[in-house]
């Protein structure tokens, strides 16, 4: 028979895929419980401070709901937001998660993170939010993430930008949307010729 906790796994992993002991402790999960729950494989820890019910559906897109849960903040984008949009063959080992430039730098031993700067308007336009298991998962649009790529070309690849693109048309993107995202991470002219190119 399932103890009080245990039978409110199910309820809490609906809610959130992914839990932090802060949010079992308000649940009535003290430290001792959740290290038996743990012992007993009715919820699994993934990293510092991180579990997931035995309960919890889990996505393709789990590693990006951790990061999410873990950096609050951030919001998905390069080549985690490619993967996601299905804009690459890329398939990266680290979440890319974009903070602040004054935002402190997370310190996470799971989901490995790589994390990048943007400020102003690169940091705030284009910014969807989609539920994945239960969680808000912040992450740049398509065409945010494209004219991203073109920005961080020197860290990710121009190949890697160029491919973006391609698949972006391919899935025929919204010319007007890439350029005004371009324009926000001003590489219009360095993406012109490329789009142009391939249409």
């Amino acid at each position: 028979m399932a103890s009080p906790t245990t039978a409110r796994l199910p309820r809490l992993s609906r809610r959130a895929g992914v839990l932090r002991t802060r949010d079992l402790e308000a649940e009535g999960v003290n430290r001792v419980t959740l290290g038996r729950l743990v012992a007993d494989g009715a919820i699994e820890r993934v990293g510092r401070g991180l579990y997931v019910p035995k309960v919890a559906k889990v996505t393709e897109h789990h590693t990006l709901v951790e990061a999410s849960v873990r950096v609050r903040a951030g919001i998905v984008c390069l080549l985690s937001a490619l993967q996601f949009h299905k804009l690459s063959t890329q398939s990266p080992h680290e979440v890319w998660v974009a903070i602040g430039v004054k935002a402190r730098k997370p310190a996470a031993d799971w989901p490995p993170l790589r994390v990048v700067r943007f400020s102003g308007a690169a940091l705030t336009y284009g910014v969807e939010i989609h539920m994945i298991e239960n969680v808000q998962v912040r992450i740049t649009s398509a065409a945010k993430t494209v004219a991203d790529c073109f920005k961080y070309r020197g860290k990710i690849g121009l190949d890697v930008a160029i491919e973006a693109l391609r698949e972006y048309r391919r899935q025929r993107g919204s010319v007007d949307t890439l350029m005004q995202a371009a324009s926000v991470d001003r590489v219009a002219v360095v993406m012109r010729p490329y789009l142009e190119a391939i249409v």
